[in-house]
């Protein structure tokens, strides 16, 4: 396993987090199964594990807790907030109001006193830089955050929040998790970039493409991945952007048979050979597809490979556009471009 510091904090991770997404309801996974697949990860060398409040509705923070039990300190613990949770509508969202009570209900579930890296799940145009800032200074403050991030943040407002952070003299954000991967190359366009210029970590999610990386989407065969069955518009293969990632899919399963590697080990060495990204969260369901991640630890890509890859999605592209969370208002609301 390989480690690196995340951004500025002097802390460091490994270069394999685990995401915990698929812990619980949503991965049919069980306390014994959590335990065990983070038992796995830790022997491995992996030293992150990141969830979030919403994942099962709470469940996969519950989940966590109780595996880490015992040995918290062996953990960077990292979870994050302001996805609804419910229908209320101010249950969600960067408020002081919201972030403050969410805080204390992950902590609560999670049965520590204070998280490493609380990340703001999604930037929430209702709400300014310095009053979410504000909050979460006075979070860690009070001991119960070490450092502050944020998730699918877009470039321009990464920038906004390390200025608000510079006119109020308040906490910054240390990390962004943006979607990375061979098929969703955008955030090498701005934000990783951005995140190397002010010294931010990158813990990058879904690096293997929601499955469209393992090996399990090939054409002419049947698409084994759970996510067909719960996204399957995402794996209809007549929508335009959906064939292109199976077109993508089947050059890069013959870099990878030319290099000598898995699929799984040629799309994580890929995300981590980037200067800017400093960990790629694998989420693994099963003990063997944490056995298939963990391969690609040590993976190095050769320039030759990464050249191949660059011929088949050039730098900077999405393949699937439409599926990215950090899109600008401006371009989903009517009203914000249009003169009334």
């Amino acid at each position: 396993m390989q480690y690196r510091t995340l951004g500025r904090t002097g802390v460091q991770v490994s270069t394999l987090a685990l995401g915990a997404m698929n812990f619980g309801a949503i991965g049919r996974t069980s306390q014994d199964d959590v335990t065990a697949l983070i038992d796995k990860a830790l022997a491995a060398g992996v030293n992150l594990i990141d969830t979030a409040d919403m994942y099962s509705n709470g469940q996969s923070e519950e989940l966590v807790g109780r595996a880490i039990a015992g040995r918290r300190d062996d953990v960077v613990l990292a979870t994050k907030g302001s996805l609804p949770m419910g229908d209320d509508r101010n249950r969600r969202g960067g408020s002081r109001r919201w972030l403050t009570t969410a805080l204390d209900n992950s902590l609560r579930r999670l049965g520590v006193e204070h998280v490493d890296l609380y990340q703001v799940h999604r930037w929430d145009p209702s709400t300014s830089d310095e009053e979410t800032l504000s909050a979460l200074t006075d979070l860690q403050r009070a001991g119960k955050i070490r450092y502050l991030g944020t998730s699918e943040y877009p470039a321009y407002r990464l920038v906004e929040a390390q200025w608000a952070a510079d006119r109020h003299h308040l906490g910054r954000f240390v990390s962004e998790q943006p979607s990375y991967s061979i098929l969703q190359r955008g955030a090498e366009a701005e934000v990783l970039p951005v995140a190397q210029q002010y010294g931010l970590g990158v813990l990058a999610w879904s690096p293997l493409a929601s499955g469209w990386l393992s090996g399990a989407v090939r054409a002419g065969q049947t698409m084994t991945t759970s996510r067909s069955k719960v996204m399957p518009e995402r794996f209809d293969t007549t929508i335009p952007a959906n064939a292109a990632k199976l077109e993508a899919v089947e050059q890069v399963a013959k870099v990878a048979e030319q290099a000598g590697l898995t699929m799984i080990q040629l799309a994580l060495g890929f995300v981590i050979a980037h200067p800017g990204v400093t960990s790629a969260l694998i989420g693994p369901r099963t003990p063997e597809h944490l056995d298939s991640q963990l391969a690609a630890a040590d993976t190095v890509l050769s320039s030759d490979v990464l050249d191949a890859l660059d011929l088949i999605v050039a730098p900077g592209i999405d393949l699937a556009a439409a599926e990215k969370h950090a899109v600008a208002p401006a371009l989903t609301e009517p009203a914000l471009r249009r003169r009334s």
